[in-house]
């Protein structure tokens, strides 16, 4: 049984480790608040299903277990609360300070529940994430905007549930340091494309999953991006169109300073999805994302509820 357990974990000591990072939460619009400055509070529900999970082929993992070795799938349920401040005020080149809030939460449900390599944490919550942020005002064309952009500066920070019994934690245990840009290009009078780049950097993890005997690991670096195509079809009221997400490892992870070969992490999300704007201040987006190409973790399928309110 323990060379059993041993050579399923082993493929997981240099992969699955990547963070939570934002995979199809934001999608329309993502160059700008969508109510102008002052304060903002968002709410995100994302259900996650039928993550099949994958080997560094491409191939699925089997876990096991009392009646043989099956495949493994993980659903998780995730919910994320934001509170952002975007100010009037210019502080550098031209841009808007502002300050982004954000605290997750997560339930996952590992299948085949009675096996003998993987468990899951069953506390809820997820890491800190603090996000101080340059906003620029659109530029316009005759006809109204053209383009608009973000940069942030996210910190993330171990404050989530972890433990190291666990393959599977609503926290990461790391410090993490994921910058972006977002932007917002207005195409024609009812056509907008919009994108998210990320670029995430990991610190060590000085408590790694403890089946693995290892003192530290480091999660490589990667990057990921959103991108969504948006027709208004309703005048200030709806828009409807495509969206995706990829991710990408670019290093390689370490497992006690070495790297581990086959240990890069990918995939890529798209859907359909929609925005409805209830009025200037109150926006409710729907995306939904079937999950494909993914190497070193789950393949599965997004459906993300966000709502965005603006005190005025």
């Amino acid at each position: 049984m323990a060379l059993v357990l041993g050579l399923t974990a082993a493929p997981l000591v240099a992969a699955y480790d990547l963070p939570a990072v934002n995979l199809g939460f934001t999608s329309f619009l993502d160059g700008t608040p969508p109510s102008g400055p002052g304060w903002y509070v968002q709410q995100y529900v994302q259900l996650y299903r039928n993550g099949r999970l994958k080997d560094a082929d491409g191939e699925d993992l089997r876990l096991p277990t009392p009646g043989g070795l099956q495949k493994a799938q993980v659903d998780a349920n995730i919910g994320l609360t934001q509170v952002l401040f975007q100010s009037d005020q210019v502080l550098l080149f031209g841009g808007k300070w502002g300050m982004n809030l954000m605290l997750p939460y997560a339930g996952f449900d590992l299948d085949p529940e009675d096996n003998f390599a993987l468990s899951a944490n069953s506390a809820n919550l997820g890491d800190l994430l603090l996000g101080p942020f340059l906003q620029w005002d659109p530029i316009m064309g005759p006809d109204g905007p053209k383009f608009v952009q973000r940069v942030e500066f996210q910190l993330i920070f171990p404050t989530g549930a972890y433990d190291e019994d666990h393959a599977l934690n609503p926290g990461s245990n790391v410090f993490s340091f994921s910058p972006y840009w977002a932007a917002t290009a207005f195409l024609a009078p009812k056509w907008t494309l919009s994108w998210r780049l990320h670029y995430l950097w990991n610190a060590e993890n000085q408590d790694p999953f403890a089946p693995l005997g290892a003192d530290d690991s480091q999660a490589g670096q990667a990057i990921h991006f959103n991108l969504a195509g948006a027709y208004e079809v309703l005048p200030n009221r709806l828009r409807i169109g495509i969206n995706s997400y990829y991710l990408k490892q670019i290093t390689e992870s370490k497992v006690d300073g070495r790297r581990q070969s086959d240990s890069k992490e990918q995939v890529f999300g798209i859907g359909p999805g929609l925005v409805y704007h209830f009025s200037r201040h109150d926006h409710l987006f729907f995306n939904a994302y079937w999950e494909t190409s993914a190497e070193n973790r789950p393949e599965g399928s997004r459906m993300n509820l966000r709502f965005v309110h603006h005190f005025h």
